[in-house]
């Protein structure tokens, strides 16, 4: 079996062209995980580590009803949140956070969902991939949430390449054209679930794949891949 050949970095100009192509499709970008203000977010992010937005958005609408607020969830205790996210992946520590972060939010920023990465970050079940998304969906920062789509994406296409998620999120914040910046973890994220597949990159679909340097193109179905030399 050939080896993987080495994927060589995009120029900036083709990574703005990879971007805005990927924007041409779609325009407005937002975020999968249903939520109706930040609080509901930040719950939804916590409770997407390890699962599928499907799963958690099956979830949520139950536990928001219930406890729509900081407060109301803290009150909901541990084991009531346990019983509407058991569908989904490491409930149990899950709902633990989601209690204890909602109690921290209540005594230490009145209830309201911080607007601050370190704050953020202080929150159990809170990383900084969480932080990411918090700050840009709630609040329009243009961070760069690295989750394993984008990682995966960063590397293959060659748009930044990079050996962690901190490499690769310090290197699209780098590369990345600023006025690009606030809606391109969307594109890449949406792009790595649906088109930029982990197990087979469906190339014959991606609309900017002319700007890609990934050097073994998946072919349409029923085209016979070329051979390397």
């Amino acid at each position: 079996m050939n080896k993987p050949r080495p994927t060589r970095p995009m120029t900036l100009a083709e990574v703005r062209g990879f971007l805005v192509a990927l924007q041409r499709a779609n325009p407005d970008p937002r975020s999968e995980l249903e939520h109706v203000d930040p609080f509901t977010l930040l719950v939804a992010v916590v409770l997407s580590a390890q699962a599928t937005d499907v799963s958690v958005n099956k979830a949520t609408p139950a536990l928001f009803a219930a406890a729509p607020t900081p407060a109301a969830m803290a009150a909901l205790g541990v084991e009531e949140v346990g019983r509407h996210i058991r569908t989904i992946g490491l409930w149990q520590g899950k709902a633990r956070n989601v209690v204890e972060l909602s109690r921290l939010l209540v005594e230490r920023h009145a209830g309201g969902v911080p607007r601050d990465r370190e704050a953020l970050e202080a929150l159990p079940g809170v990383g900084r991939k969480t932080a990411n998304v918090v700050l840009n969906v709630a609040f329009g920062e243009p961070t760069m949430a690295v989750d394993t789509h984008v990682f995966r994406l960063a590397n293959r296409t060659g748009i930044a390449p990079g050996a962690t998620p901190r490499a690769v999120e310090d290197a699209l914040l780098r590369r990345v054209p600023r006025d690009l910046l606030r809606n391109a973890h969307h594109w890449l994220i949406l792009h790595g679930r649906y088109v930029c597949k982990a197990r087979l990159a469906e190339c014959w679909r991606c609309v900017a794949a002319e700007w890609c340097k990934y050097p073994d193109r998946t072919p349409a179905p029923g085209v016979q891949p070329p051979k390397q030399r």
